[in-house]
């Protein structure tokens, strides 16, 4: 793998770990199925984008962005919460809104930013001394470390510790008197405004957005979190969304490389769906070969 290449894994992988803790928020806090990301996440990169092309700061750009992803998981917890649907079936009735949606901010289906103002610019005089290949993943990691924290402060307190016992009892939550309706429909805007700040990141940086960005997405998020918490440790809050974070990276970095060396045997940048599934098998499958060979030895003893 070269360095340009290597470089570009990590790059990618931080802007997914903004969609990772989004991710991580509604599936493992909630433990709510939420497809809407592959949604928002367009949207995302749709809103600033079309506001960047406008002439609109690329901050206030990001800000709509991250509410208009706010606004699609509310809709999406609105149609399960209040009026009754299967979260599943209410996430994916968003999703396939979003999509027309999407077109229709955009005005067409590829919108091109190269040239545009992005968020990362101001920072890079301030960070000249530091070589250029690495200036934007350190702007970004610096981003992420930042969301993680406050993420991390959020779910520790008490709200947050509302929210998390909403996703692991229900019932049980309601029996102490909180509103688990408001929690749900809070977690899930919460993880849609990750989604949408990852996409608008990911529209900045690489110079385009387009409409179909999102086909997967949810399935990245998933395989992030899955990596994450399947070789790194979990056992705390900030552990959890520190393995996530770091999920992201490694599964970008292994993407990378599994394209890298798979070309030498004829894989193909098409190929990455199927490197990805190939990767959240192996991490589904990682743990329970090691609580096998844990049993082996307690039986050898």
């Amino acid at each position: 793998m070269s360095s340009i290449a290597f470089w570009g894994a990590i790059e990618t992988g931080l802007i997914y770990g903004f969609l990772s803790l989004g991710v991580y928020l509604s599936f493992r806090v909630l433990d709510f199925p939420d497809l809407t990301v592959d949604g928002s996440f367009p949207l995302g990169a749709a809103v600033a984008g079309t506001l960047i092309v406008a002439g609109v700061n690329p901050f206030l750009a990001t800000g709509c962005a991250i509410a208009a992803g706010l606004l699609a998981g509310l809709c999406t917890a609105f149609l399960s919460v209040r009026l009754g649907i299967l979260n599943l079936l209410a996430s994916i009735l968003t999703m396939t809104a979003l999509y027309s949606i999407n077109l229709r901010i955009m005005g067409r289906p590829n919108l091109p930013l190269l040239g545009q103002p992005t968020v990362v610019d101001p920072f890079k005089d301030w960070l000249s001394v530091v070589p250029s290949v690495i200036v934007v993943p350190l702007i970004l990691l610096i981003a992420l470390v930042m969301v993680k924290l406050l993420l991390d402060f959020f779910l520790t307190s008490q709200l947050g510790l509302a929210m998390r016992a909403t996703g692991m009892n229900p019932g049980m939550a309601q029996a102490q008197g909180i509103r688990t309706d408001r929690l749900i429909l809070l977690g899930i805007a919460m993880s849609n405004g990750l989604a949408a700040l990852s996409g608008a990141l990911f529209a900045q940086i690489n110079g385009f957005a387009d409409v179909s960005l999102g086909v997967g997405t949810v399935v990245i998020g998933l395989a992030t979190v899955i990596v994450g918490e399947a070789l790194l440790p979990s056992g705390t809050v900030s552990l959890a969304t520190l393995a996530v974070s770091a999920g992201a990276i490694l599964y970008w970095l292994a993407s990378t490389l599994a394209l890298n060396v798979g070309g030498n045997f004829g894989f193909e940048a098409s190929d990455l769906k199927l490197v990805t599934a190939t990767i959240v098998v192996i991490a589904l499958v990682l743990p329970n070969v090691r609580s096998l060979n844990y049993l082996k030895k307690r039986r050898s003893l």
